[in-house]
């Protein structure tokens, strides 16, 4: 037993010193890749979080979806979903839990984290204190742990605050904002006035449940009982299930660190409330035998400090899509503000502006300017009010936050701080390792200069040549306007053959659409559009609109909205190629163009988006004249997913076990090979409730084989789910000769591949 005497001294706390490379503090999604990434690259990691599960808003105590800038494929920013480890993790959590299950995603976190014995992970501890070597580094953080109740001093040269309030970027004395700037500090149209407010709020969201018989529910008497008084009460729709209601909101009006308890408490008020009134209102009969299954006990944060970089992201840079040096990462979100008022306001629930394409981020947003050994990540990056309402989501946050960790890794190999990556050149260095890893930055392109595949022969045993897609699938009907996007190169546009049904005689126009800014795909510009003819019946029709094109890139084959024709589709689904409708997703605009009012600086275009799986087929067609969007020269080009073509190679489609040959002038030393392959990034895999259809991608290549030039097998991987696979060799391979040979999974998907890097 253990029996201690009465002191008059105060007992101290147990206290473990702790040393390590990188101090992350906040085990949200940010923090959470931030630190998978850092510990993957061999830095000994401490990653402190005051939750008892990983993941933030992610997580089973929120459960918001992860999202980022495919925007629930609701925008024009095709293939844009996040790369790297945040990638990973979506992957991995549909393979797993394609019924978007919140528990589930929590032990997928755990599991990536715990897998790595290089990071000590510390829940249910909050950082509360820290001390500075000198005004402007920090020396280590003091953080306790309620459950085990023990303080922890943490030293390391380099510090990450991923805290979502940032709270050691606080204590540090690092220079922050709260709140919007005035429209001319950044010449920002969009800033909003003090009317609409200055703070998005916190939401908070539930789930129901039917037993099957009737159950009473008796209100607690905190509960908002004059709940169907509020404006937006009179929009609700049972069909969203609770945790859709993303605006049941609050706080905007409040301090969100300091009264984050009293926004909670008032946002339990406005959830029993909802409950009271579905239940014992008696106008929704249909409610009589749910249950109330779960209330989140902490509101899912959004906005409250942003720290200093040097360099503030603002909004023209979205909307004007700027180029940056030290890009390192990308956002697509709407800008995305929210009335201060919340659920008790008369505004709708938010005002979302798209941009035409996805935009940078630089490096210069994601260190603290006065602090030489901080890092920002999540959702205080150095940003404006109005920038933030889009670079704040989880899925751009973790992509950042994955950039951190490896300009962590560079700053430990070279004994510099997080600016002087910058001030040394390594940031090309650093872009190369992000995109080796399978990230992507806009406009960068992998160039190692020991990627012994860029001096490889490559050969295929087939190469699939677009001739066109068969004439097999079902009938879409054209009450939008829809479009075939197809990647083109300089020359005449095909003739191609396309299968009509009309209900009558009628008229259809054809014509060939392409984006403004190249590498964009909101197809503004018509090159030329005809009228053709269409009679009662199927028909095949022959479109050939005689014109050129200049540039490579996607072009839009396009048909105007007629309800009384529809058009063949095909079974085949083939990397980098996407059929899209005029039409709008409601989860993120009202109307399927964007037309905000004058003067706020932001775009008008039409929304072209495609739709989800089990749909989503191609249009079939017949080109008269053959393209070539799949070379296997693609495999070295250094971008690893459709941008102004495929980007990738692909077999052909009757090669049901295809294989590609590298092939040496001499013997190689080989230590590794990595694969990237065609996950779907134009897919948003939401994380929670929605649920898929599918888990897996039917793009992806589940078997591989990899032989030397022997013939010997020196690695098989089976059931392949993920974007990136790296084959590590215990011992480096000496070859000339490199065989990779894949099964095809679905015949009417052709085996791709967008990339190989050798080292």
């Amino acid at each position: 037993m253990i029996k201690e005497n009465f002191t008059k001294e105060k007992r101290s706390l147990k206290t473990e010193s702790i040393t390590s490379d990188l101090v992350i503090v906040g085990g949200g999604l940010a923090g959470t890749c931030c630190a998978i990434t850092a510990a993957r690259e061999g830095l000994n990691v401490v990653l402190v979080q005051d939750r008892p599960v990983l993941g933030g808003n992610g997580s089973s105590e929120i459960r918001l979806w992860i999202l980022g800038a495919t925007s629930h494929m609701g925008n024009n920013n095709r293939w844009a979903r996040e790369g790297g480890v945040v990638d990973e993790i979506l992957l991995e959590n549909l393979y797993r839990n394609p019924e978007g299950n919140p528990l589930i995603l929590d032990t997928i976190l755990i599991e990536k984290v715990t897998e790595l014995p290089n990071i000590r992970l510390l829940l249910n501890t909050a950082m509360y204190d820290l001390e500075k070597k000198s005004q402007d580094e920090i020396e280590h953080v003091w953080a306790f742990c309620s459950q085990n109740s023990t303080q922890y001093k943490l030293d390391a040269p380099l510090f990450v605050d991923g805290s979502g309030d940032g709270i050691m970027s606080f204590m540090a004395g690092a220079a922050f904002r709260m709140g919007a700037e005035s429209a001319d500090e950044f010449d920002e149209a969009f800033a909003p006035d003090h009317e609409y407010g200055e703070l998005l709020g916190h939401s908070l969201y539930f789930y129901s449940k039917d037993t099957g018989k009737p159950v009473r529910f008796v209100a607690p008497k905190y509960a908002n009982t004059e709940i169907d008084e509020l404006p937006r009460f009179k929009s609700f729709n049972l069909k969203d299930h609770g945790c859709r209601l993303w605006w049941v909101e609050y706080g905007g009006r409040k301090d969100t660190i300091h009264e984050s308890e009293t926004i909670k408490w008032e946002l339990w008020r406005v959830i029993y409330g909802i409950w009271n009134h579905l239940k014992n209102s008696g106008e929704y009969p249909e409610i009589d035998t749910h249950t109330l299954e779960w209330v989140g006990t902490i509101p899912g944060k959004r906005e409250s400090r942003r720290f200093e970089g040097d360099y503030i992201l603002s909004q023209k840079d979205l909307v004007e899509q700027r180029s940056f040096d030290d890009a390192i990462s990308f956002g697509g979100w709407a800008l995305d503000l929210h009335p201060a008022d919340g659920v008790y306001g008369e505004k709708p629930g938010c005002t979302q502006w798209h941009t035409k394409g996805v935009y940078q981020i630089p490096y210069r947003t994601m260190y603290s300017k006065n602090i030489n050994n901080l890092f920002l990540t999540g959702r205080i990056i150095s940003a404006s009010h109005v920038a933030f309402g889009s670079s704040r989501v989880m899925a751009t946050c973790a992509h950042n936050a994955q950039a951190v960790a490896m300009a962590a890794v560079l700053c430990k190999e070279d004994q510099i701080s997080p600016s002087e990556i910058l001030k040394e050149g390594r940031i090309e260095a650093l872009k190369d390792a992000l995109v080796l890893q399978g990230q992507y930055i806009p406009n960068h392109v992998l160039r190692l200069k020991e990627d012994l595949a860029q001096d490889a022969k490559i050969s295929a045993s087939s190469t699939m040549q677009l001739s066109g897609l068969a004439f097999d699938g079902p009938w879409k009907s054209l009450t939008f306007a829809a479009a075939q996007m197809l990647p083109l190169v300089p020359g005449k546009l095909p003739a191609m053959k396309f299968q009509f049904k009309a209900t009558e005689n009628t008229k259809i126009v054809a014509s060939l659409l392409k984006s403004e800014k190249r590498g964009n795909f909101s197809p503004e510009i018509i090159l030329v559009e005809k009228e053709f003819e269409l009679t009662l019946g199927e028909q095949y029709l022959t479109i050939d609109l005689q014109v050129n094109i200049d540039e490579t890139e996607y072009y839009f084959v396009a048909f105007s909205a007629n309800e009384k024709v529809s058009i063949r589709s095909t079974q085949t689904r083939a990397t980098g190629l996407l059929t899209v409708f005029q039409k709008f997703n409601k989860a993120v605009a009202t109307t399927s163009r964007q037309e905000p009012p004058k003067g706020i600086g932001i775009e008008a275009f039409d929304f072209w988006l495609p739709e989800r799986r089990p749909e989503g087929q191609n249009f079939a067609f017949e080109l008269l004249t053959v393209i070539d969007p799949y070379s296997i020269k693609f495999l070295t080009n250094g971008v690893f997913r459709p941008t102004e073509g495929t980007n990738a190679w692909a077999a052909g489609l009757n090669d049901t076990k295809p294989t590609i040959e590298m092939v040496w002038d001499k013997v190689q030393i080989i230590n590794s090979l990595s694969m990237y392959f065609d996950t779907d990034f134009d897919h948003a895999l939401e994380s929670t409730l929605m649920g898929h259809p599918e888990s897996e991608i039917p793009f992806c290549v589940k078997d591989i084989q990899l032989s030397d030039g022997s013939g010997k097998v020196l690695a098989e991987i089976q059931d392949n789910h993920q974007t990136v696979v790296t084959i590590k060799f215990k011992t480096p391979v000496q070859t000339d000769k490199l065989l990779l040979t894949f099964k095809q999974q679905n015949v009417h998907v052709p085996v791709a591949l967008f990339g190989i890097v050798c080292l």
